[in-house]
């Protein structure tokens, strides 16, 4: 699961260098805009739906991770 993450996460970002280091405070294009993006397709790969509560906390790798795991 966490090979797949980072692979959506370096499509939507546009950068291979994403690692499990990713946050929205080290990753530049890390926007708004691509947040929205991020959760879109995490949650077509996934097949879950995310609370706005959960998508606020999505703000680097580990998050992303530990919400989709809450969802198994």
């Amino acid at each position: 699961m966490e090979d797949r993450i980072l692979e959506i996460m370096r499509e939507v970002f546009d950068d291979a260098t994403v690692d499990t280091s990713c946050s929205q405070s080290n990753c530049e294009k890390w926007d708004s805009l691509h947040h929205l993006t991020l959760i879109s397709d995490l949650e077509d790969e996934f097949d879950v739906e995310f609370e706005p509560e959960e998508i606020a906390q999505m703000r680097d790798f580990n998050a992303v991770r530990d919400v989709i795991c809450s969802k198994s």
